[in-house]
């Protein structure tokens, strides 16, 4: 039995690449949806150096009655972009709300009006820098040359070839086999 070429063995390599990033990506999206889980995007240092600027951090929401005092959180804010920072106060609200104030680490004072909140998202971890490659993969320049990285591969591994020992251009017959069907006279 022959070796694979190097373009059998650098197509096979490729295609297992592509086929365990697709099933981290199913995982991650079943993950998310099971525990409620989702990725908040740091722009500013206001929670510096706790979670500097350009972090990703991975956050769970959860119902107001469970934040603490301390917690990180972000809290969505109508008609602005949602705010991450660190829980100072926790006062009762109406029915399951809870009213909460806020401040950046790097922030001397705290944000200027608390927050009525029923649910929040809380941080669960984070990570510095990689916030900007993940902003620069969701730009529609660079998801659209990866579908066409992706559907040339799909193409490219999947394009027929001839088959087992064969190569273009020779019999296909068995030796000793003669054209046309007949059998060969005894």
């Amino acid at each position: 039995m022959s070796r694979p070429s190097f373009a059998g063995r650098a197509r096979e390599l490729l295609l297992n690449l592509a086929a365990a990033g697709g099933a981290a990506c199913i995982l991650v999206v079943i993950a998310a949806v099971l525990f409620n889980v989702s990725l908040v995007l740091f722009k500013t240092g206001s929670m510096s150096p706790t979670i500097p600027a350009g972090s990703l951090a991975v956050v769970r929401g959860i119902p107001a009655s469970e934040i603490r005092v301390g917690d990180v959180v972000t809290v969505e804010r109508p008609g602005k972009l949602p705010i991450t920072h660190r829980v100072q106060g926790i006062q009762p609200g109406a029915g399951e709300a809870r009213i909460i104030t806020m401040k950046g680490d790097a922030n001397s004072e705290p944000d200027p009006a608390p927050y009525v909140v029923e649910r929040v998202r809380l941080v669960a971890w984070s990570v510095p820098g990689l916030a900007y490659p993940i902003a620069a993969a969701a730009n529609p320049v660079v998801l659209g040359a990866t579908s066409v990285a992706v559907a040339a591969l799909v193409t490219w591994v999947l394009w027929p070839r001839p088959g087992l020992g064969q190569r273009r251009g020779q019999n296909l017959e068995a030796p000793g086999r003669r054209k046309g069907g007949r059998h060969a006279a005894l």
